[in-house]
């Protein structure tokens, strides 16, 4: 019975040393995925951002749709090679937090739960993985942590 003890003791001490790193690396290269695919698709597309400014919350509706096009691209790909890397991956998540929200607000909420109507699914998996990053940071695999190791 010892024996299944400390085995459990050890494998439990070796998920908590991956944990370290791993959990928040696989939620950084995903989010980052996603937000520079979508970056990237708004630098080669059309901004149609003049067709649903009316529905942008208060103060993003009274910014001009070039400006709110422009910094909605660049933050998408700017941020999500930033929580990449794992720098200054707190200051990025919370761009992006409410870059989806707006998103949310403006495109999806009022057409319910589902992806395949353009509900608001994919905007609440994308907030929920980035809470963690940005109540958490990047985890050790990171940047922001071999700075903190360094001068902190």
């Amino acid at each position: 019975m010892d024996k299944i003890i400390e085995l459990t003791d050890r494998l439990i001490e070796k998920l908590n040393h991956i944990g370290e790193f791993l959990p928040l690396l696989a939620i950084r290269v995903l989010i980052a995925y996603e937000f520079f695919d979508a970056g990237v698709e708004k630098l080669k597309g059309q901004n149609w951002f003049a067709q649903i400014q009316d529905q942008f919350p208060f103060p993003f509706n009274l910014i001009h749709t070039d400006i709110s096009w422009f910094l909605a691209t660049w933050s998408e790909i700017l941020a999500s090679i930033a929580i990449l890397v794992g720098f200054a991956t707190r200051f990025s998540a919370l761009s992006l937090i409410i870059l989806d929200l707006v998103a949310w607000y403006s495109v999806h909420a009022d057409s319910g739960y589902n992806v395949c109507s353009n509900g608001f699914k994919l905007p609440l998996v994308y907030l929920v993985l980035l809470l963690p990053l940005l109540f958490m940071g990047p985890g050790r695999a990171s940047i922001d942590e071999l700075i903190a190791k360094k001068y902190l």
